[in-house]
């Protein structure tokens, strides 16, 4: 009705619309009235013709209608668990706008009733209805949300004083800000890509556990980035202790001015060594990293061309957007594509090629050394973001670059010089987070030295913003000197990732296949994966969480599930049992139903068999890991725990060890710290381990309780 796509049925019998061309009415439709949010300024015109009035006064009324009708007859409750909604005794603002009948009568009444505001203007005195009758008529008897919203409309409202009258007597005039941010709101609501953010507080010392906004309310977290487990790895922990005694909370500044410590240089001096590159630059987070840096580089080169990866992170695309320079998008991983258009410019063009290692929702990865090789054919450079892989492939965790030459890389060990012909060689720029697998926080971009002294010297994203804490940073460069000396983790990170896939697969229930460790479930609707997201929270006590427009296409909503080596063979059955059990009671789409309708997102399509990046023979280069067992060991590997201690002596000292300290030390020896295993308490939940803490030493008569 809004849009008034059928212009052409009311040409004939409305003067206004038969005398007026048709782009002005195509502008007119598409352009929002600054007085009326949820309208356009076609249909407010529309209000004051003899014609058009009537006709969008009666549609409107009937939407309002039809909404309050059904909320008094329906089944609520039913309604409301179909879409994954849970009303509780108390419902706030934020539960009426999870409502997904409340959130279409709202919008349905919020034009009811701009429409009559814009009708009365029109014809002031006319006794039109009062703007907010419609709201009040769109609140049903049945819903709760809608009994909350209709409590708080009925409140009585204060006396306003002389400034209140004064403001209300020029409303009119006054762009209506709120209607704005309501009318924009609305909008995610109704294509269902409002973002719900559940309250989650991960547990140190119960890894992979968490607690809700209840702190007695435990759930299994299977959706976060903290691949490894290293957010509470025993040695990062102590370092940053030890950093957070002797530095302080705050860096001070920004990196110009107080805050270019010895543990922000020390740490960029580890992230070069790690891509065997001459330099490297550490940002608040790796999406400031690649928007400072390719919006600087694509600035200042002249004539710059990127050519960007259809499929590349929404902090690659800013960058590209804000270097002002020209772009051409090649189809997600099509080497055929991309050369197409590199033979478009000429070859002293300055270009630039950038793509990731692993695209973190469907699991692919990308073509490096071929895509180096276009790169070497066309004169250009090539930027590879490593974000979902460093720390997670390679035999030092460098990333996937580092991987397709593990035995080059192995046998190099930690030489900081690089391996000539390599693939991580012949990329020119790597980016990185510190958020992911190595449990911290920071990005940061490896590259030249000549190339890294240009972004420190030009882009606003590194110069203007205060720099990390030095515990912060002291903990990211611990996390990553561990993972250089401990290919434990990430190789047992793989054997579970595979078993689950696997396991999945055997229960018909469909994974988007890729070579990575990344799990996508799909579903396949956006009201369905928050569904199943919320059942399996509030149901099963498992959190993963729904993955919809515009991180994924419509229509290939997922849910993305993180496997870590630290979930156990009982928490990985609870899993697979509670996904199988959600599917079902909504009858979500399983790849058998994929395959019928001809497949989608590469499910159902022949294209499930994906050789995984890591071999056999690179995993048993860890010593064969085993999935763990609720009450089992998770390793610690002594000797890297040594080389990050020696590494920080000289700025944080020595570590020195009480007696209590060195029988764990003593256990540590031993290569693994024993959890001893208690069942929680008895619910419809998928099986939970409760961990018992333990001492790790990190100064003096000082000590912390965590997990290993």
């Amino acid at each position: 009705m809004d849009k008034l796509s059928s212009l052409a049925r009311f040409k004939n019998s409305c003067p206004f619309l038969g005398g007026t061309k048709t782009s002005t009415l195509r502008a007119l439709s598409s352009a929002i009235s600054p007085r009326f949010p949820s309208i356009s300024q076609l249909t407010e015109r529309a209000t004051g013709c003899p014609i058009m009035g009537p006709a969008l006064a009666m549609r409107s009324s009937q939407m309002v209608a039809g909404y309050a009708s059904i909320a008094g007859q329906a089944d609520v409750q039913h309604i409301h668990h179909s879409k994954g909604i849970f009303p509780g005794t108390n419902v706030s603002e934020a539960d009426i706008a999870k409502c997904p009948h409340a959130s279409a009568a709202r919008a349905a009444a919020r034009m009811a009733d701009d429409l009559a505001a814009a009708s009365a203007v029109k014809t002031v005195g006319a006794g039109k209805e009062a703007p907010g009758k419609a709201q009040k008529a769109a609140a049903a008897a049945g819903c709760p949300f809608h009994k909350a919203a209709a409590a708080a409309a009925e409140e009585p409202a204060k006396m306003p004083d002389m400034k209140d009258k004064q403001a209300t007597a020029t409303a009119s005039d006054v762009f209506s800000y709120d209607n704005f941010y309501a009318a924009e709101l609305e909008k995610k609501h109704k294509d269902q890509s409002y973002r719900y953010f559940n309250n989650i507080n991960r547990l140190a010392n119960k890894f992979p556990v968490a607690h809700t906004a209840n702190v007695k309310d435990e759930v299994q977290v299977w959706c976060a980035n903290d691949y490894l487990g290293m957010g509470n790895n025993p040695v990062v922990l102590e370092t940053m202790h030890r950093a957070l005694a002797k530095y302080g909370a705050g860096a001070g500044g920004t990196r110009n001015i107080a805050g270019n410590s010895a543990t922000h240089l020390a740490l960029e001096h580890e992230l070069a060594t790690l891509h065997r590159k001459e330099a490297a630059l550490v940002f608040s987070s790796c999406y400031v990293a690649n928007d400072a840096t390719l919006s600087t580089l694509g600035s200042k080169l002249p004539g710059c061309v990127y050519f960007s990866d259809a499929s590349n992170h929404a902090s690659m695309i800013q960058g590209i957007r804000h270097s002002g320079a020209k772009k051409e998008i090649f189809k997600h991983n099509d080497l055929n594509d991309l050369e197409a258009k590199l033979q478009k410019y000429p070859k002293d063009t300055p270009k630039i090629i950038a793509f990731e290692s692993v695209y973190s929702m469907c699991g692919s990865v990308g073509p490096i050394k071929e895509i180096c090789d276009l790169a070497k054919k066309y004169g250009a450079l090539t930027f590879l973001d490593e974000v979902h892989a460093v720390g997670l492939y390679g035999p030092r965790g460098a990333g996937v670059a580092e991987h397709l030459d593990w035995e080059a890389h192995q046998k190099a060990g930690q030489s900081p010089e690089p391996i000539k012909d390599s693939v991580m060689d012949r990329i020119d720029m790597i980016t990185g987070t510190l958020g992911k697998a190595y449990g911290t926080v920071g990005g940061y971009v490896a590259g030249s030295r000549d190339f890294i002294d240009m972004i420190r010297s030009y882009a606003p994203g590194f110069i203007f913003t205060t720099s990390l804490p030095p515990a912060t940073v002291a903990g990211a460069r611990a996390s990553v000197i561990y993972q250089k000396h401990h290919v434990g983790d990430r190789a047992l990170k793989q054997i579970n990732v595979h078993t689950v896939k696997e396991r999945f697969a055997a229960l018909d229930i469909p994974v988007v296949p890729g070579p990575s460790h990344i799990v996508p479930v799909l579903v396949g609707d956006a009201g369905l994966a928050r569904a199943a997201s919320d059942k399996l929270l509030h149901e099963h006590g498992i959190y993963v969480q729904a993955i919809n427009y515009p991180t994924v296409a419509v229509g290939e909503e997922r849910l993305r599930v993180t496997v870590t080596p630290r979930h156990t063979a009982e928490q990985i059955n609870g899993l697979i049992a509670a996904m199988d059990t959600v599917f079902t009671e909504l009858d979500i789409n399983r790849i058998s139903d994929w395959v019928k309708s001809g497949g989608r997102a590469n499910v159902g399509v022949d294209k499930e068999n994906v050789e995984p990046i890591w071999n056999n023979a690179q995993i048993n280069s860890a010593g064969q890991p085993r999935t763990l067992q609720d009450g089992q060991t998770a390793v610690v590997n002594t000797d890297a725990v040594q080389v990050v201690r020696e590494s920080f002596e000289d700025l944080l000292g020595v570590v020195e060890l009480g007696e209590t300290e060195r029988k764990v030390e003593a256990a540590l020896m031993t290569g693994a710290v024993k959890h001893v295993a208690e069942a929680l308490p008895k619910k419809a939940r998928a099986p939970l381990a409760r961990v018992s803490p333990i001492n790790v030493p990190i100064s003096p008569a000082r000590s912390i309780a965590v997990s290993a």
